[in-house]
């Protein structure tokens, strides 16, 4: 009797799969979408809405998951879980263009949703210029040592430098707006003096403060509180036309560690960033970034929950950050940076291979290692 073989393929590249074995050249790129799954939650559909999508995609060999009242309409809103090849979904969105109840807005949704956009990953570089961070407190707060070490990041080739004149660790205190502003005066002046070409982002909450940032050689601000400290923050971004990274946390630094129960983690995460996007969009802020905040406000286990599904955030249509440089979720208790750096490229590689788009690290040499050596192989 024959024995036979069988493995799983979880290589991304299914047309070489393909040729392999032979398969049409020509029917090859096409074919490759048959083998390409996807699973898409469309949250609050009306039940006429689900139970239409839900036909659809019987019609075309999909799968959909609605509400179980759904089809009583007893359910007055459902969610809705997706699941098919790519070429199954994109014929349930051509199918959806022609149903009411503005489905044919959902079906041009769906099209967006599963095209394969190439991603990078980029390096951000964090600068501390404060007495007291969680990695490096007091090490680059004299100017001498943070212009060098700006510089020496530059030179490594980071895309973005992160500038933060504030920790905003958990059980961290306030920093004032003045105190803020005098110690990023120096390293903003020399900013402005250098003239870099590579963005330059302030890490900050205050809306005094990123004016003053904005007005002094920053291009973007990185508000780890995502609006909710200062309700100023968008309209003084709006006025300088730059970027904001926008991220996810509970509380402040005194409390953020208080509140980690969370329904369902990567949902509310998800909606709480996508409707601080659109109170950006809504002041006319184009240059977006979301992090969904490791270690503000979440548990280790629910830390790592978003670092396995960080691709989930891609849907948002904004570039996604993930900071988890010398992060007390590496487990390393002891003062070694030379291990947590260690860790933190572990950790690091899968989301390169995820295609996320910043690190937000503190060696930017080792990790711009990492990068050659993933994308030059």
């Amino acid at each position: 009797m024959k024995d036979f073989i069988l493995r799983e393929i979880v290589s991304k590249d299914l047309e070489e799969e393909l040729l392999t074995i032979g398969f049409d050249s020509s029917y090859r790129n096409f074919a490759k979408h048959k083998f390409e799954y996807k699973n898409i939650k469309i949250f609050g559909m009306t039940p006429a809405q689900a139970n239409i999508i839900k036909q659809t995609a019987i019609s075309v060999g999909a799968d959909c998951a609605t509400h179980r009242e759904v089809i009583t309409g007893k359910a007055e809103l459902s969610d809705v879980i997706l699941g098919g090849s790519f070429s199954q979904i994109k014929k349930v969105a051509e199918k959806l263009k022609f149903q009411p109840f503005s489905l044919k807005d959902l079906g041009e949704k769906l099209i967006l949703y599963i095209q394969n956009n190439e991603r990078k990953t980029k390096i951000t570089g964090i600068l501390n210029v404060t007495p007291d961070s969680f990695s490096d407190g007091g090490k680059y707060f004299d100017i001498k040592s943070a212009r060098e070490h700006l510089i020496e990041m530059i030179e490594s080739g980071a895309d973005m430098i992160d500038i933060g004149a504030e920790s905003t660790r958990p059980s961290s205190k306030d920093v004032s707006a003045e105190e803020q502003i005098k110690r990023l005066k120096p390293i903003l002046e020399f900013v402005q003096k250098e003239i870099f070409q590579i963005p330059i982002s302030v890490d900050t909450r205050s809306s005094v403060v990123a004016d003053f940032a904005l007005n002094n050689g920053a291009n973007i601000i990185n508000d780890v509180s995502g609006f909710d400290y200062d309700s100023d923050m968008p309209k003084v971004i709006a006025k300088y036309h730059a970027g904001v990274i926008i991220q996810h946390s509970r509380g402040n630094s005194s409390n953020m560690q208080s509140d980690l129960g969370y329904k369902n983690l990567m949902d509310e995460i998800y909606l709480c960033l996508r409707s601080k996007i659109q109170i950006a969009q809504n002041w006319g802020i184009k240059n977006i970034i979301v992090d969904p905040g490791i270690g503000f406000g979440k548990t280790r286990e629910q830390n790592f929950e978003i670092l396995d599904r960080v691709e989930e955030f891609y849907y948002l249509n904004t570039p996604v950050m993930i900071g988890v440089s010398r992060k007390s979720l590496l487990g390393i208790k002891e003062d070694n940076n030379e291990l947590k750096d260690a860790l933190t490229l572990a950790v690091s590689y899968p989301l390169i291979q995820k295609g996320v788009d910043y690190l937000r690290v503190h060696n930017v040499s080792l990790h711009k290692k990492l990068l050659n050596l993933v994308y030059d192989k």
